[in-house]
């Protein structure tokens, strides 16, 4: 097994992928006093990295905003602090925490400093101030006030990390319904690669965790001596603000949370039930467009006609998977599920996929839009040279590992998967199976999510899947706030979307809860 250490390596990027939760427990039944030491943290501020064109696009930095970018990270400090690995020990290893500070252009009615982070776990926010304020002018408009600080939780980028090779951070791929011993496979790789990671530095691994990286929030708000700090999550981001308010509810002035994950969301098999369920009724909406669009895409002319269809098409591609003449890899039940579950931003391709494919023979070529809708163009090119990586894997697994309740044994996730196959017929193929903690050798630690009355603003997708909007109200009762509805289905859209952006903008300028609506991100609309 190979393994890595890193004191500042180079894994920095905004990633929004999978969705990670942490535990609700006992560990801390009061406001948080381990990180209140009577030193104030110092600050080792360094030259800012320097990226090149080709980095930049690499990070999503398109050619008209490059100056853009680059005018921003000329005014933007960046600096690292050292926090205790283990904040029981306070006097034994530190480990350091990178973050970026690009200052309020308007000093003169600063509000104080305002944390982001974009989910994971695994993901880096270092550079989540420059690229969030170039998606709009409501989003660059936070910036006005406040200084803008992103930073690297612990185990991720440029903060102190740790790599294993072969941890994926999810279930295998999968082409259609797996069987029993495919599944059982899959499990025993699982539970090999997780022990062997878990067992080779167990105490730093160990303390990658929700509470631990909300203390070093409060190390960090400390040592830039604002006796305040505002937040705002995405995803996972939003667990790492809900623990960070409940932990240090003094401390926090202004709170959004989006796309936010349920209060019960330590337990992995809770979060996939309620994920399928909702991917299975997403298809519905998707079912009934198809078929007031029969004409078009002949699937049927009711809900029910064009369910049966589909259905009927992911089974026979479970049973018989086709093997195209110009695809490397066969198409099962599993792409029809994918084509299924997309979100109403996709409806027209997947739609014309899926009338296609009920015509598709293997042994000849895919028919048109297949290959575009399936990905089938290969791996992405390998970063430039210098790139940051997005996204850090091995961080994900620990911070689920080290949270996730839920059973690990095998015979529960075979019976899991099975019933989520039963009870999501279309798309289960798709979203059934969980990723697991088989083999993970670490003991599971618990935080408590506590009520304040404190400003927060938590946002839920009507239609989203990754973090079901039922979520955002179980949140609202368990620590309170104001909710607010984004009407689409995307996973973290309400920054990207001008019109939902500007509520998030005037949130943090007045602090008024808003309890509105936005329609969210919309066919048609630039992504």
């Amino acid at each position: 097994m190979k393994l890595s250490k890193r004191n500042g390596a180079a894994t920095l990027g905004l990633a929004l992928g999978a969705t990670g939760f942490g535990l609700v427990g006992t560990a801390s039944a009061a406001p948080d006093t381990a990180s209140q030491s009577s030193v104030t943290p110092a600050i080792a501020w360094q030259a800012c990295p320097q990226y090149s064109d080709d980095v930049l696009g690499f990070l999503g930095v398109q050619p008209k905003d490059r100056a853009a970018f680059r005018t921003m990270w000329a005014r933007t400090d960046c600096g690292t602090v050292s926090v205790p690995l283990d904040y029981r020990h306070p006097e034994g290893q530190h480990v350091t925490i990178a973050f970026t500070r690009l200052k309020a252009k308007d000093q003169a009615h600063r509000q104080g400093v305002l944390f982001m982070n974009p989910g994971g776990p695994g993901g880096s926010g270092y550079l989540m101030p420059e690229q969030l304020a170039l998606q709009n002018p409501a989003d660059a408009q936070l910036n006005d006030q406040y200084d803008l600080i992103g930073f690297d939780p612990r185990g991720i980028g440029y903060s102190t990390s740790y790599d294993c090779s072969g941890i994926q951070g999810g279930p295998p791929p999968q082409s259609g319904q797996m069987t029993k011993a495919q599944v059982r496979q899959a499990y025993d790789q699982s539970a090999k690669t997780n022990a062997a990671c878990s067992s080779s530095d167990p105490a730093f691994l160990g303390q990658l965790t929700t509470a631990n990286a909300a203390r070093d929030l409060d190390q960090l708000r400390r040592a830039l001596h604002e006796r305040q700090a505002s937040y705002f999550g995405v995803s996972w981001g939003t667990q790492l603000g809900a623990v960070y308010r409940s932990m240090f509810p003094a401390t926090i002035h202004r709170m959004w949370l989006d796309s936010v994950v349920s209060p019960r969301a330590y337990d992995l098999a809770y979060r996939i039930d309620d994920s399928t369920q909702a991917m299975e009724q997403d298809f519905g909406l998707f079912a009934a467009w198809l078929a007031q669009r029969d004409s078009v895409y002949g699937l049927g002319d009711t809900a029910q006609k064009v369910t049966a269809r589909v259905l009927a098409l992911r089974e026979q591609g479970d049973a018989h998977p086709w093997q195209f003449t110009d695809m490397a890899s066969p198409l099962g039940g599993g792409f029809i599920a994918f084509l299924a579950s997309s979100q109403n931003t996709g409806w027209e391709q997947a739609a014309a996929a899926l009338k296609n494919m009920t015509t598709a023979v293997s042994g000849q070529p895919a028919p048109p839009g297949v290959p575009a809708a399936a990905g089938s163009d290969g791996p992405p090119p390998p970063p430039p040279s210098g790139a940051p990586q997005a996204f850090n894997p091995t961080a994900q697994q620990a911070y689920l590992c080290n949270e996730d309740d839920s059973s690990r044994a095998f015979e529960p996730l075979w019976d899991e998967y099975q019933r989520n196959l039963r009870q999501n017929p279309v798309t289960g193929d798709l979203t059934a199976l969980r990723p697991t903690c088989a083999g993970w050798t670490l003991p599971v630690q618990h935080f408590t999510l506590r009520y304040s009355s404190g400003s927060l603003e938590m946002s839920g997708h009507r239609y989203e899947t990754l973090t079901p909007y039922p979520w955002v109200w179980q949140m609202r009762d368990t620590i309170g706030g104001t909710v607010f509805t984004v009407d689409d289905f995307r996973h973290g859209s309400l920054a990207q979307v001008p019109v939902c952006a500007a509520h998030l903008a005037a949130y943090f300028e007045t602090g008024a809860p808003d309890s509105g609506s936005c329609p969210g991100l919309q066919p048609g609309d630039a992504t």
